[in-house]
């Protein structure tokens, strides 16, 4: 199994509501704005993405689940959206503070159909602007 590079989801961070209860648990919504780019799609992420992170206070969990959609142009020149729910676990013990994840992607691009039905994973890459989203076919 082989796997290519889709596109890049470069993510801005706007801002963040948390809730801490009295066991140590927290839930954070991080709301962001950002574009994408890459050899199949370039375009911009539509106003409401969300990133919901439940955080356990033993540090026995950490998930994360992103929702949003974007807009642009598929490598045809053809204007389209894609919608992705991003989910993920993050885990500590990884070196590099990058994390995956598993999006699931809906879109109204006959060039980019195969988005529909086929297998991605994502890498979450921290960066000085944000955050990178580099979102990955397995072929």
């Amino acid at each position: 199994m082989d796997y290519e590079k889709v596109f890049t989801v470069h993510i801005n961070i706007k801002k963040t509501i948390e809730l801490k209860n009295d066991d140590g648990d927290s839930v954070v919504m991080i709301s962001f704005s950002g574009d994408a780019s890459g050899k199949y799609f370039h375009g911009v992420v539509l106003d409401g993405g969300i990133d919901t992170q439940v955080v356990g206070n033993y540090g026995d969990r950490h998930t994360l689940s992103a929702r949003y959609m974007l807009e642009g142009k598929d490598h045809t020149g053809e204007a389209c959206r894609i919608y992705i729910e991003n989910n993920g676990d993050v885990h500590k013990h990884r070196k590099d503070s990058s994390f995956r994840t598993f999006p699931n992607m809906i879109t109204n691009s006959k060039a980019l159909s195969f988005l529909n039905h086929e297998l991605f994973v994502g890498e979450g890459v921290h960066t000085e602007s944000g955050l990178d989203i580099n979102i990955y076919w397995w072929t």
